[in-house]
């Protein structure tokens, strides 16, 4: 942290943030395009209600993150709000792979509609097969498209060169609500749809699409609704949490990850059951099930990623890391640690069950991870992605000369691995840290992707206290000083040690931290560097 940040106060901050502003300004809902802007959604729209009319047999597909569970979850709910059989299916991580592929034809077969959501644009072998099987298949997906498109009736994705909605980045749910929008008006059915967007505000800050334009519209609205919802697992999670408000950070470092745990560890259908639960005692079942997946999973992502993190070869741009008996569930947590650990782009791989490695990476900084690897297909069996999270696929016997491409690939796009951290806003002095300060901050809610919730540091800081919390004490409770404040912080899933009266530079975001009805700051530390 010896790079020279600027020194910053609210003044300075409240215009740093409105900037991030600039090209869309704050819309609200009144804003959203209109569904017919998709490419295809008129066509598909027509073909689903033609098929609900001749009550042919339809199966949607979802996916097994997040987003693919919440788009399941819409399209279902709004099937059952108007009484009709819709079958649901979300590929098995383990079993079947990712999204529509030949592995889940025989679950599909003798279906007249297949509708994918959050999956389906790189679906060229599945999608021929319906093709030949008599099957119709409409393809929602937001995911950047290959130079071959599969052989759909129709496919809506804001991705593709023909379409015309405005807005790229946007994740699996919204498409799949813009769709329920569509069937909506064309049925001419009495539906409240902005109730779902409760659902899509988790799926879209989940799935990190940046919390700008109309994402941070719909994010805006759906986290009211959450805190007004009588959604039975909404109501479970607010009382797991113990939390009657819930914010984005709860959705981001909460709730996404429960919801993630079950595809992770075992069969995402958990989660679908759990959002559609009727009532609040079989949410808070459902809920104690996922739970259980999650903290399973913090135990394995916490052994791989001491593992994975001993791998490292300092001197690679990006860091490519395999092992044989990885959990395959938990290498995009583990690619994401290791990312943020050494401040670079990463791949985390394992042995698949035929042979081959597969895993996913994460990007770090402006790195497009997607374009670089792109440029590496030669080598790969299978690969997805958008721009700074990847899946991936390739046998053994490829992996070192796909390591030394992608290091090539890299650094013909000039990144520059810098000691900047971009997400720093500035250097922050302790008697400008106030709640004058916090309720600015406020105001430019929700944060995350493009909207970051503003990073400081403080230099040259006194360590007064520090003590380990938690069950396996995996975290660090701190009480630093500066030119006589005093305040205290958190850092998270560390096994870093500090002693008292250490000299340390930090950098950090504030929290405000509600216990026993009295609300105190505190720093929420991303990284400590002790001053020599």
């Amino acid at each position: 942290m010896n790079y020279n940040y600027p020194k910053i106060n609210q003044k300075i901050l409240e215009e740093n943030i409105l900037n991030r502003f600039n090209k869309d300004g704050f819309l609200s809902l009144k804003d959203l395009p209109n569904p017919s802007l998709f490419k295809d959604m008129e066509k598909a729209t027509k073909r689903i209600i033609k098929a609900i009319k001749n009550k042919e047999k339809i199966i949607l597909i979802g996916d097994y993150d997040v987003d693919g569970v919440v788009s399941t979850t819409l399209v279902k709910t709004f099937f059952n709000e108007i009484n009709i059989k819709l079958d649901w299916i979300i590929p098995n991580r383990f079993k079947d792979g990712y999204g529509l592929s030949p592995t889940l034809m025989p679950k599909i077969e003798g279906y007249d509609l297949a509708i994918t959501v959050d999956n389906g644009i790189s679906a060229i072998n599945a999608s021929r097969m319906c093709k030949e099987k008599g099957i119709d298949l409409i393809i929602t997906d937001h995911h950047l498209l290959a130079s071959e498109v599969p052989d759909a009736y129709a496919i809506i994705d804001q991705k593709q060169n023909d379409c015309s909605f405005p807005y790229s980045e946007i994740c699996g749910a919204q498409i799949a609500w813009y769709l329920i929008a569509s069937l909506k008006n064309a049925l001419n059915v009495k539906i409240d749809i902005k109730s779902y967007l409760e659902l899509v505000s988790i799926a879209i800050i989940a799935d990190m699409m940046p919390l700008k334009h109309i994402n941070r519209a719909m994010v805006t609205f759906g986290i009211e609704l959450i805190n007004k919802s009588t959604r039975p697992s909404l109501l479970a999670f607010k009382e797991h949490i113990n939390k009657n408000k819930i914010e984005s950070d709860d959705i981001g470092f909460n709730i996404a990850p429960i919801l993630n745990s079950a595809g992770r560890m075992k069969d995402a259908s958990y989660s679908v059951d759990f959002l559609m639960s009727n009532n609040i005692y079989e949410a808070r079942s459902k809920l104690e099930k996922l739970i259980d997946f999650n903290n399973k999973r913090k135990e394995i992502e916490q052994r791989i990623t001491n593992e994975a993190i001993s791998l490292v070869d300092k001197s690679d741009a990006v860091l490519v890391l395999t092992g044989d008996d990885w959990h395959e569930g938990v290498l995009g947590i583990i690619s994401a640690r290791v990312s943020r650990h050494y401040s670079k782009p990463s791949i985390i791989l394992t042995k698949s069950e035929n042979g081959d490695l597969k895993g996913s990476g994460r990007s770090f900084g402006n790195c497009n991870l997607f374009e670089i690897t792109n440029e590496c297909r030669d080598y790969l069996n299978k690969f997805g992605g958008h721009y700074s999270a990847i899946g991936l696929s390739l046998d053994y016997d490829k992996l070192d000369d796909f390591r030394d491409k992608l290091q090539v690939e890299y650094h013909k796009k000039n990144y520059k691995e810098s000691l900047f951290d971009p997400d720093i806003i500035g250097e922050l002095e302790f008697k400008d840290i106030n709640f004058n300060l916090t309720n600015m901050m406020k105001k430019y809610e929700p944060y995350g992707q493009e909207n970051i919730r503003p990073k400081f540091i403080t230099k040259d800081l006194e360590i007064l206290q520090v003590d380990t919390m938690g069950k396996s004490k995996e975290h660090l409770r701190f009480a630093f000083k500066k030119d006589g404040f005093i305040l205290t912080g958190v850092k998270f899933k560390t096994t870093e040690k500090f002693l008292n009266g250490q000299k340390v530079s930090i950098s950090y975001t504030i929290n405000e931290n509600n216990f026993r009805g009295k609300t105190n700051l505190q720093l929420m530390i991303d990284k400590i560097v002790i001053v020599i």
